[in-house]
């Protein structure tokens, strides 16, 4: 008999529930766009203003605020692709590598006699020694300065340096294992940087990602102007050293007037009693890099500073080994390690229970207070917001065509139970909104595309139910059996036919990017959707139609 457990009609209709309880905030975007902006204001800023306490009552706090994002092209906004000049990178590195190429060498006076740095390529340190003779050793005492390449993609243990000698001249360079974690560890850092940059502009939804080798696209919706977003990612970031007198319980803690609290960065429950004047600033550090300490062999991040730092340094180092000073970056504790001996060499490290991950990721957030290398923009474009609401306009327009099309189709060929799969259909649409409100998702054009395609696709399961309980009602006993027995055996199609385009979806989404992903995600959302609406819904519409008239005969 054509019956649903009790318990899989509540499950059916507390999924529907949920969804378009997540996609209702969309029918009245600004009024919840605005309570979203002000409550992130506020927990940001721990600051309450009329204002701010008005935006936040234009929505209610207890029905949910998820909303669509809206992309680049639906919003308005920046453009920008950008190329890293990681080479720059490779020069600054033997530059800071030379003081210590030159003590060595020095050591071995005797051996190699007077030493002079000589002009070469970017990238290389080249040195003259005067005793040509003297050339293994130097080779020798050069190449173990190297360190153990640490990379997330490979390479590790291979040396940092490269060093060879011709004649009387010494080549240094990093090796080809160490250029390739440094392009990534630049291009994460510079990553790292654009995002701390453009989330500070309190902007929706930027995206910013690698492209390549050496390129950053960077796409930030709602701002005014691409040579706005030049400038915004120009500022630099702030880095200090602080002395940390104790732990607070908050933000809002009583402290001395030349004392501060500071949250840590990766913990938003701990926080930190700092002296308000730092040791030193970002602007003496030279260089930080993820490494192994040579005696535990455990992952440490090494730091040096220029003289003048150095100097400072050292001086508060020698006087307070044993207690904990800050690094502090934008505002926020990075990290807080302990002092376990005077750093009088402007080199140091910080030990902790690092992973190979965090450390690299602690150095790069400790060489964020500049960008790593130059940004040459390729690509610039500024999309205005009334361009972005045309394309809305556009994308609606087209959306609610091949909606009425589809609906007037299925209720002239199918009757009653077009009716049905109208009504699933939209429901299908109110679920897809949910989903993506739930998730996060950003919606561009390619993904309202996805969307209306998915509109025409998804009545095709109802197509097949159909025409299948068409089939059986010339052999089945009663309209009950036939219903019954079309969707089981309409069912395996159905199945077959989504498959093939999920898997299209999840392909295009692994190996596309910006717009293909955004027409993978609509269309994979779709896929699961419409099957979920044509299985459960328009059958559960059925049923309850079915139990009420309990028709003698039905026409599909």
């Amino acid at each position: 008999m054509l019956q649903i457990p009790l318990w899989n009609r509540l499950f059916i209709i507390l999924v529907l529930l949920a969804g378009l309880s997540f996609a209702f905030p969309n029918f009245f975007y600004e009024r919840v766009e605005r309570h979203n902006d002000a409550v992130a204001t506020m927990e940001r800023e721990g600051i309450e203003t009329d204002e701010l306490l008005a935006d936040q009552a234009a929505w209610p706090d207890f029905l949910p605020s998820t909303l669509v994002n809206l992309g680049l092209d639906l919003r308005g906004g920046a453009h920008l692709l950008a190329e890293v000049q990681v080479e720059d990178v490779y020069a600054a590195r033997m530059d800071a590598l030379w003081p210590e190429v030159r003590d060595t060498l020095r050591d071995l006076r005797d051996t190699v006699g007077t030493i002079r740095r000589i002009d070469a390529d970017p990238g290389l340190l080249q040195v003259r020694i005067s005793q040509p003779e003297g050339m293994s050793a130097a080779v020798a005492a050069v190449r173990d300065l190297g360190q153990p390449v640490v990379s997330l993609t490979g390479g590790i243990g291979e040396s940092t340096l490269d060093v060879s000698g011709s004649g009387d001249v010494i080549t240094v360079q990093l090796s080809e294992a160490e250029q390739q974690a440094t392009n990534d560890r630049t291009m994460q850092q510079s990553i790292e940087i654009v995002r701390r940059r453009v989330d500070e502009a309190g902007t929706r939804e930027p995206t910013i990602q690698r492209q390549g080798q050496d390129r950053i696209l960077i796409q930030v919706p709602g701002i005014g102007s691409a040579q706005e977003l030049k400038d915004l990612i120009g500022t630099t970031a702030r880095l200090t050293f602080h002395p940390v007198v104790g732990r607070a319980g908050g933000l809002d803690e009583q402290v001395d007037s030349r004392q501060m609290v500071l949250p840590a960065m990766e913990d938003e429950t701990t926080f930190y009693i700092l002296e308000e004047t730092p040791v030193v600033t970002g602007d003496d550090l030279v260089d930080s890099q993820p490494s192994f300490d040579q005696q535990s062999g455990l992952p440490v991040v090494t730091f040096r500073f220029n003289p003048t730092g150095a100097r400072a340094f050292g001086e508060y180092t020698a006087a307070n080994v044993g207690a904990p000073f800050a690094i502090v970056l934008d505002g926020e504790v990075v990290s807080a390690p302990v002092i376990r001996q005077a750093i009088t060499g402007g080199a140091g490290q910080i030990s902790g229970e690092f992973t190979v991950e965090s450390s690299t990721q602690l150095a790069i957030l400790l060489r964020a207070g500049a960008l790593p290398a130059e940004m040459t923009f390729l690509e610039e474009r500024t999309i205005g917001p009334e361009l972005g609401a045309d394309s809305i306009e556009a994308g609606e327009m087209a959306a609610l065509v091949a909606f009425v099309a589809v609906l007037v189709f299925m209720i002239l060929s199918y009757g009653t139970f077009g009716i049905f799969a109208s009504i699933a259909l939209i429901l299908n649409v109110g679920l897809i909104f949910g989903v993506l409100s739930l998730i996060g998702a950003t919606l561009t054009l390619p993904g309202i595309a996805g969307i209306v395609l998915t509109i025409g696709m998804a009545v095709d399961a109802n197509v097949l139910v159909f025409e299948r309980i068409r089939e059986e009602l010339k052999t089945a006993r009663g309209p009950a059996r036939a219903i019954e027995l079309g969707y089981e055996r309409a069912l395996s199609a159905i199945i077959d036919a989504n498959i093939t385009t999920f898997i299209i979806a999840v392909i295009l989404f692994v190996l596309g990017s910006g717009p293909v992903r955004g027409f993978s995600v609509t269309l994979g959302i779709g896929i699961v959707t419409s099957v979920f609406t044509a299985i459960y819904v328009t059958r559960l519409l059925i049923v309850f139609w079915f139990e009420r008239r309990r028709p003698k005969t039905i026409e599909v």
